[in-house]
């Protein structure tokens, strides 16, 4: 017998091992992963649920980037089969899932999201420019042609037309996908126009201005659970805070909550829609395609998802706060998630 045929085998034989195990062990889909997309996947899984006569797959809110690191951890009952992400999966975390055998991987893109900066709703609107919010939250900021620790104590200290009001803002911590999207989206942007930072050389010296965050308690980290950051919000009367999360939070709370402005623009559903608010992101489920014949129900929870009593406009998970796509990119969505097609 020679190497070709033993290796065959060998991996014939562990394939009909982890699906004899797979079925003995676990009889429900698991999903970690986006506190963003928790929600979403929360809903889709109780309507799954409800229609196919399956257990409700069961679903944690890990982070994105933690959501990555149990989903790329390996192959079997013991790794999650699906992974949330408010943000694409990174060239190194696909790198860890092959390294760990995970190799097939299916991309599900749900709909769009837009990161809203909240305050109170007794609280009079003002708006803030990405700009505003960099010097606000920067680790070290422009002053006399050098870069020096945020000296930054009050939001009209950075602009008169700004609230006379401590800088306090609450926020994602590192591991979530939303703070990935913020530090791109406003904090690598609203450094670009400032002569300090154009005068850096060096590129990684210039990514860490722009991107590194202040620790002298301005900002708070307020871990993987946006609803803390809401109740924070509205339990809080006396001082102005401002929470960072995701567009899908402000929806259920507009009773208690209002979104500020970003660079003129409001965080509204056709705003994001259209990717006219420039905090506007996708929003992803990953699915681990060698559980797909194993773990009982995965290709009809996915069926379930891309459906458009789910995902399309006026659909379930729109009531929830999802921003559907367009029709044609829906339906090519749909398509590739129907057949688990991997990712390239």
């Amino acid at each position: 017998m020679n190497i070709k045929t033993i290796f065959t085998t060998v991996l014939a034989i562990l394939c009909i091992s982890f699906a004899a195990y797979a079925q003995n062990a676990r009889d429900q889909i698991r999903a970690v992963g986006s506190s963003t997309v928790f929600p979403f996947t929360t809903t889709v899984a109780e309507n799954f649920s409800r229609t196919s006569g399956l257990k409700a797959p069961i679903v944690e809110s890990t982070g994105t980037g933690g959501g990555f690191r149990l989903f790329c951890a390996g192959i079997g009952t013991q790794h999650p089969d699906i992974s949330n992400a408010s943000r694409p999966i990174t060239k190194s975390e696909i790198e860890l899932c092959a390294k760990n055998g995970v190799t097939s991987i299916t991309e599900v893109m749900i709909g769009y999201d837009g990161i809203v900066f909240a305050v109170r709703k007794d609280v009079k609107p003002f708006s803030l420019t990405r700009e505003h919010v960099w010097l606000a939250l920067a680790r070290q900021v422009p002053k006399d042609g050098k870069l020096v620790n945020n000296f930054y104590q009050k939001w009209n200290e950075i602009d008169p037309k700004l609230p006379n009001a401590p800088i306090e803002v609450m926020g994602p911590p590192p591991t979530s996908g939303t703070r990935d999207a913020f530090v791109e989206m406003v904090m690598d942007h609203g450094c670009k126009s400032f002569d300090e930072i154009k005068s850096l050389q060096d590129a990684r010296q210039k990514q860490a201005a722009c991107s590194s965050i202040r620790e002298d308690g301005k900002f708070i980290e307020a871990g993987e659970n946006d609803n803390l950051i809401v109740q924070r919000l509205v339990s809080n009367k006396n001082n102005l805070i401002i929470g960072i999360f995701g567009y899908s939070f402000l929806e259920e709370n507009v009773d208690k909550l209002i979104g500020l402005k970003i660079d003129e623009v409001e965080p509204e559903f056709e705003n994001i829609s259209t990717q006219k608010y420039p905090v506007a992101r996708s929003l992803f489920v990953y699915v681990k395609n060698a559980h797909a014949e194993v773990i009982p129900g995965i290709r009809d929870f996915i069926a379930e998802y891309v459906s458009d009593r789910s995902m399309a406009e006026n659909g379930y998970l729109e009531k929830k706060g999802l921003v559907p796509l367009a029709k044609a990119q829906r339906e090519l969505v749909r398509k590739n998630a129907l057949t688990l097609t991997p990712m390239k």
